[in-house]
């Protein structure tokens, strides 16, 4: 009796072909499913370490962010508010004030700086620049002592205890808050920066004279170069709020003074005009107040910016709030002088002889 075996390599029917075909098929695709699905999560979690690494660089908890933003104007108005006769706090005593700190601190906050007499570029001609700020252009100036570091709450707060002058609107009963002694006093206006100068025997820079002692005479972009170096300056929210005025050792300026990039903007003596040779347009030195035109207008909350016969103050330096580029040396800014912000700070200048 013959005996037959199955013949396990026969051909595939059609039937199975197509069942064969149809799993390799459901395979791939779910193979290629997962790898997007894992790929995917992959990204949610390097998402997720990211936004955490942000948060870690905020000095507050992002769900309290919404007490922490200042409205348009919030800062004029609690300057005003702080203004009033009526809001008077005691503050501190002429002794208080002075023991704030050691006489060598006093002695190092106010040390002053020679700049030399001789020319120095002045603007810029780089094409990315605001129009405002060129163009470049070669001005000589005498010599003149320039401050070495932004004036201090610390020494804001002798100047209050002996002339009874406003403290800034952040300073709690009149008092420094706790840790901040060494930032740059801020919530000052320009009359109050000169007010402060002019008690401490000295007087607001002029514009010309912040630019050279801030970049020298060589026309560099910022104090140490002219490449931006984030580790050289408080910048951008990289540290969320003021810092120390002798932090930053190594964006000190060709002159050895401090904080001339970031931290807070400073006041100058000058008003916001234009150099001579800008192709800026005319309009954007032009004062503008917002005023309420009509009663609908009024009604509906509306105003409009209009011309006015004043002239803005520049500011100078960009701040730790402020765009990293906006810290070059060459760089304008400008607000009413009666304005005040937690970003608005200033230094003194005094001529060569004194």
């Amino acid at each position: 009796m013959s005996i037959f075996k199955k013949n396990v390599h026969a051909p595939l029917t059609q039937e199975e072909r197509e069942r064969k075909k149809r799993f390799l098929s459901a395979t791939v695709i779910t193979c290629i499913s997962l790898v997007m699905i894992l790929g995917s999560l992959h990204v949610v979690k390097l998402g997720s370490i990211r936004m955490g690494e942000m948060r870690n660089l905020a000095t507050y908890n992002l769900k309290e962010e919404a007490t922490h933003i200042r409205a348009a104007g919030e800062d004029i108005a609690l300057h005003e508010l702080n203004e009033h006769p009526l809001t008077r706090v005691a503050g501190y005593s002429v002794a208080e004030a002075e023991a704030l700190l050691p006489k060598e601190r006093w002695q190092e906050l106010g040390a002053t700086v020679l700049i030399p007499a001789g020319p120095f570029l002045m603007g810029t001609n780089l094409e990315s620049a605001n129009e405002v700020d060129k163009p470049q252009h070669t001005v000589n100036l005498p010599a003149y002592r320039m401050g070495k570091y932004l004036v201090t709450n610390a020494q804001y707060a002798r100047f209050v205890a002996a002339t009874s002058h406003r403290p800034p609107s952040d300073w709690k009963g009149g008092k420094i808050l706790q840790g901040t002694l060494l930032f740059p006093v801020t919530l000052v206006n320009w009359f109050d920066a000169s007010a402060y100068a002019k008690w401490a025997g000295c007087r607001l820079p002029t514009e010309a004279e912040w630019e050279k002692a801030a970049r020298g005479a060589d026309g560099r972009r910022w104090p140490w170069g002219n490449a931006m170096d984030p580790s050289r300056l408080n910048t951008y929210y990289n540290v969320g709020s003021a810092s120390n005025v002798d932090t930053y050792t190594t964006g000190v300026s060709p002159y050895g003074i401090f904080d001339m990039a970031g931290n807070v903007d400073e006041w100058v003596s000058d008003d916001f005009v234009p150099y001579r040779g800008t192709t800026a347009a005319a309009e954007a030195f032009q004062g503008k107040v917002a005023r309420i035109q009509s009663p609908e207008d009024r009604a509906m909350k509306l105003s409009e910016m209009v011309p006015v016969d004043r002239r803005y103050k520049v500011l100078r330096g960009g701040s730790w709030k402020g765009d990293p580029f906006a810290t070059a040396s060459y760089h304008r800014d400008y607000a009413w002088p009666n304005y005040a912000s937690d970003f608005y700070g200033f230094r003194c200048a005094a001529n060569a002889d004194k």
